[in-house]
């Protein structure tokens, strides 16, 4: 598919002086955190073959761990800017929900679509992000964006600054001693840089992910899959080529990945079954999981905890049970995938590598204070090399 027209976030890039240098593999429909479902292959973990370079924003994360590209774009609707970001060591930034407009780019579900920044360092990062937000008169999704210069965020420091340690953050299912241990190491520089650091509970945390099945499952099965990419009711601006050019998917539904079979059978199970009332139930209680975590930022400047329990792990084989395919694209969503329900501004930077990989920390902010994020960021990258920690 050739689009007819260019997204907003290619334009701003564009008129800023950016070159653009090609598009990049992703996930089969972006169903995936793992890399391994794409149309033409596994995407390899730039540091290790045969190792997950995180998804769905596979591609993005590897050109730019490479030094191929410098910056480039990822989508992040349960972590797909962050994840790749956490597997490949570099600066992923999901911005709040409606900064920056999603128009030109291909929906999966409105609620929690989300463009943002991944590069190699963090001044790339803000001085990308400062060039793509702000309302473009199209995307529904953009209500009164605060929109910064985030560069200026940049050698700031983070004396006086609050950080909570997200207690539930490390106690996920699939987590690493290891990689946790590695994330630990990290708040203890952000003390010495001149934070005040301490734990903090968030026990809804926890259950971010059951709150975001619903909304991700049947809103993409909704949205992008039975929606021709776009679905119905909002005033977007509709590209009627993408919508005809992705109805194509009835006619070889065989070769969609296990990923996008399961989620589009569960969706069209339980809207056959229940309509659309779990999805609704979802988006109600995930008003609950926001207020636990402003209740947190009425105390703290920021919140940190792994971007991913687990660092990269090995792509499945060729023979591998469904099971086991399935398993490596969805176990390393747990934290990420709630701040995508709640809105609130992430990302994810290198602190340290574990078996020759890298490992990711997560900084979460204020809805529209990316800037106490990069300040803190900044930092930490500045501080030292992480790749040596």
């Amino acid at each position: 598919y050739i689009p007819d027209f260019d997204a907003t976030v290619v334009t701003r890039i564009l008129d800023a002086g950016g070159e653009i240098l090609g598009k990049t593999h992703c996930e089969s429909f972006c169903m995936s955190g793992g890399s391994h479902t794409g149309a033409v292959g596994a995407v390899h973990n730039p540091y290790k073959m045969g190792y997950s370079a995180g998804g769905s924003s596979s591609g993005s994360g590897v050109v730019v761990a490479l030094g191929e590209a410098d910056m480039a774009m990822g989508g992040d609707q349960g972590g797909s800017i962050r994840m790749p970001s956490s597997f490949c060591g570099t600066y992923g930034m999901k911005p709040t929900w409606g900064l920056v407009p999603y128009t030109g780019i291909m929906p999966i579900e409105i609620f929690v679509d989300h463009t943002g920044p991944m590069t190699a360092t963090v001044a790339d990062n803000a001085l990308m992000l400062e060039v793509i937000a702000g309302d473009d008169g199209y995307d529904p999704r953009i209500k009164a964006p605060k929109v910064e210069e985030y560069t200026k965020a940049l050698g700031q420091g983070v004396k006086g600054m609050k950080i909570g340690i997200l207690k539930e953050g490390f106690e996920q299912a699939t987590a690493e001693s290891a990689v946790n241990e590695s994330v630990r190491e990290a708040d203890k520089r952000f003390k010495d840089l001149g934070a005040t650091v301490e734990t903090v509970s968030i026990p809804m945390h926890l259950v971010g992910p059951a709150i975001w099945t619903p909304i991700g499952t049947e809103g993409m099965t909704q949205t992008m899959m039975y929606g021709d990419g776009y679905g119905l009711s909002r005033s977007d601006l509709y590209s009627t080529s993408l919508m005809d050019f992705h109805r194509g998917w009835r006619r070889q539904a065989d070769s969609l990945s296990e990923t996008t079979k399961l989620f589009l059978l569960l969706g069209t199970y339980i809207n056959n079954n229940f309509g659309p009332r779990y999805y609704g139930k979802a988006l109600n209680i995930s008003r609950r999981l926001t207020a636990a975590y402003d209740k947190a930022f009425k105390d703290y400047d920021l919140l940190l905890l792994p971007t991913t329990p687990m660092k990269a792990t090995k792509l499945p084989e060729p023979t591998a049970s469904r099971e086991d395919y399935i398993a490596r694209a969805l176990e390393m969503i747990s934290n990420t995938a709630p701040f995508d329900i709640t809105h609130h501004p992430a990302m994810s930077l290198p602190c340290g590598m574990v078996d020759g990989l890298p490992v990711g920390l997560m900084l979460v902010g204020k809805l529209f204070d990316e800037m106490t994020i990069y300040r803190a960021a900044h930092a930490f990258e500045q501080d030292g090399d992480w790749k040596k920690m």
